[in-house]
């Protein structure tokens, strides 16, 4: 489980100003996998964030992917998410 990719994460999310953000490591449910194979990690996010009202799930998406930026690219292989607003979960 790699904490320093998940505190990384956490502070790239912090621009969208959550009001509550669980990540999770499931890159251990993955092994063999050719992006676990080449040090990715598979991630799952839930984020509550006021930023998200009014956007659908592919804006939703768009804006935590570009806060996590070049994560992306690297530490990260695959990332499941899910994104709300206050008071709809």
């Amino acid at each position: 489980m790699s904490s320093a990719t998940v505190e990384l994460l956490r502070q790239r999310l912090s621009v969208l100003q959550p009001a509550s953000l669980a990540i999770r490591d499931d890159s251990h449910l993955h092994a063999g996998h050719a992006g676990a194979r080449d040090g990715g990690g598979h991630y799952h996010v839930d984020i509550v964030a006021m930023v998200f009202a009014g956007k659908n799930t592919v804006a939703r998406h768009r804006l935590i992917y570009d806060a996590a930026g070049d994560l992306m690219r690297g530490p990260i292989h695959a990332l499941s998410i899910c994104a709300e607003v206050p008071g709809a979960v």
